[in-house]
């Protein structure tokens, strides 16, 4: 099991939290996904690894600015 934290800049509400989740949901298979605008990051738990590059892409494209990739395995 993968834990992913992404750092997260410009989210401002829940409606933020919930456009990043949807979009993370819509393009990888993952058993969790949690946005804080608060904490300034996205949670992701998945049972695969997924790059870098590609969440950080899902993450720019919904108009918000993703930042450091910090990765654990369970």
């Amino acid at each position: 099991m993968y834990q992913i934290t992404v750092a997260v800049d410009g989210m401002q509400c829940g409606m933020c939290e919930a456009h990043i989740n949807d979009a993370i949901r819509r393009q990888f298979k993952v058993k969790k996904v949690k946005s804080s605008r608060r904490k300034k990051q996205t949670l992701i738990v998945s049972e695969t690894d997924i790059p870098d590059e590609e969440i950080t892409k899902v993450i720019a494209d919904t108009g918000y600015e993703p930042g450091a990739v910090h990765r654990e395995v369970k």
